[in-house]
């Protein structure tokens, strides 16, 4: 065989041989590729853009600007957008109503075409008054973003944070729940055996340019941020305050997104505390400072899923005519367990004084006791029994006028919504909730006001690590408690301003769960 001959047969097989190799190669890789992780299976290049506008009713004083904020994500054909404004809440409550998201869905899509179902907006809750253009400012805002978009990498993560809020639902030795508000008094001390659970994670998405400079953070927590400041005046609240922390620290234009989860009953720290003034600033600066260095252990990454999920869910309306009569009922027992009083209210808090710096010897001095006493007499000791009845008996009216107050407090809002109820003719309404997965960060949505175990429930229940819930979203249905906690009489103001009936709780967490297996489904 000639020498060219066997090189010809030699390069023949060796080009057979890396042929066959590379296509083992490509098996095994196609092989490794359903193993890998579902971000990298499904990773994506994606663009983002923010925009933001002052929204604050600067007609009086004003303490910290309220804004309407943007974010828009695109990827694959797929549009998602979300708006956080420092309002109260969309509809119902506050300056904004029913109308304003159906307006201004229609005005994004006459204007820059934007799919209805790809817009998300989320309210703080903060109890600040908008300007009268909100709507034109929050378009612009959404308009700002969708013309800025460029490239990003993505990272998600969780902070925590659990110096800031309390659960504001009491449980009292006799089994009822109460809960702290302004409203209102606080129970007794003594009669306190417990509070209800808060939700410390901080779940939060980076978005990041992709020469590495922060373009947002959207970051989800549970709490009303409804502190109020020193001075008085307008305010975004504490909310407002940790946004601004996140964006002073970031720089390079940066914008902080705050979306709020279930704090339906989850109160800012020191709510009822009147031994210093009202400030958010504190708050919202150490709440911002935990975003950040949760922040500083989130790496940016390229590429990432984006989905979205919109849907309608139908509801049970509430029949609050049983709990009507229960506390009419409870409302007529305490009227009739008012006593007459020898007391008025400054003889009392003389009194009380006195029964309290000195127990032993209140009237007079202990001298005068001794003498009476070797003398054979008990005068100021049947004083003293007499006064310390009276003081138990005026004591035990305040207690009970405290309770005739919460109770008629809440029958009013029990009233109110069973007459709205009654005029509708309807035992079931519709809501609107929203699935969005942006890379690792799964979130669902929510309308109502709701309370922070069901929101604990559903993160619970979700095999992905990174599963956040938002409550105050695309809409607004009150207060949404817990079945446990519609089963009292109504004596939190969560179990009375309320539409709907105790099923809510399971058929949303089960649609929660489905939105979520939606969201993760390859």
């Amino acid at each position: 065989m000639s020498p060219n001959l066997d090189l010809t047969s030699w390069s023949n097989q060796l080009m057979t041989a890396i042929l066959k190799t590379r296509f083992l190669l490509t098996l095994i890789f196609v092989f490794l590729a359903g193993f890998a992780a579902p971000e990298q299976a499904f990773a994506q290049d994606l663009k983002a853009g923010v925009g933001r506008m002052d929204i604050t009713n600067r007609a009086g004083r004003v303490n910290d600007p309220m804004y309407a904020r943007a974010l828009v994500l695109e990827g694959s054909g797929t549009t998602a957008v979300i708006v956080t404004l420092d309002l109260v809440a969309l509809e119902e409550i506050g300056a904004i109503k029913a109308t304003f998201l159906p307006a201004l869905r229609a005005k994004l899509k006459k204007e820059i075409g934007l799919d209805p179902g790809a817009l998300i907006v989320n309210c703080s809750h903060c109890h600040g008054s908008p300007c009268a253009d909100v709507l034109e400012r929050t378009a612009e805002a959404v308009k700002q973003a969708a013309r800025s978009l460029v490239p990003v990498n993505i990272g998600v993560g969780t902070g925590f944070e659990n110096r800031v809020q309390e659960n504001r639902r009491l449980k009292l030795k006799d089994g009822r729940e109460l809960d702290v508000r302004r409203a209102y008094s606080l129970p007794p001390d003594a009669e306190v055996v417990g509070a209800g659970p808060i939700d410390p994670e901080i779940g939060i998405l980076r978005v990041n340019r992709k020469d590495g400079r922060p373009l947002a953070v959207v970051y989800n927590f549970a709490m009303h941020p409804i502190m109020g400041a020193s001075a008085g005046g307008n305010t975004a609240d504490i909310t407002g305050f940790s946004s601004k922390v996140i964006e002073d620290a970031l720089g390079n234009g940066a914008m902080a997104l705050f979306v709020q989860g279930c704090g339906g009953d989850i109160n800012p720290a020191f709510y009822k505390d009147l031994d210093s003034p009202r400030d958010c600033e504190p708050q919202g600066n150490r709440l911002g400072l935990s975003v950040i260095r949760a922040l500083n252990k989130i790496p940016a990454k390229k590429g990432g899923v984006l989905r979205r999920i919109n849907q309608k869910l139908t509801l049970p309306r509430a029949d609050h005519a049983e709990r009507i009569a229960a506390l009419e009922a409870e409302k007529a027992r305490l009227v009739n367990s008012l006593s007459s009083t020898y007391l008025n209210l400054d003889q009392f808090l003389k009194l009380n004084a006195k029964y309290s710096l000195s127990p032993k010897s209140p009237s007079t001095n202990s001298l005068s006791y001794l003498n009476e006493k070797a003398i054979g007499r008990e005068d100021y000791a049947r004083l003293d029994a007499n006064n310390l009845a009276r003081l138990r008996r005026y004591a035990k009216n305040i207690l009970a006028m405290e309770d005739i107050t919460r109770i008629e407090t809440n029958l009013r809002l029990l009233r109110k919504h069973q007459a709205n109820g009654i005029k509708l003719g309807k035992r079931t309404f519709d809501v609107e909730v929203a699935g969005l997965r942006v890379g690792d960060f799964v979130m669902v949505t929510f309308p109502g006001e709701v309370v922070c175990q069901v929101g604990l429930n559903i993160k619970r229940a979700s095999k992905h690590k990174h599963t956040f819930v938002a409550a105050y979203t695309n809409g607004y249905i009150y207060y949404c408690p817990t079945v446990e906690q519609m089963q009292s009489a109504g004596a939190a103001q969560e179990d009375s301003e309320c539409i709907v009936a105790p099923g809510w709780q399971k058929i949303w967490e089960t649609r929660a769960a489905e939105l979520i297996a939606g969201l993760l489904a390859k």
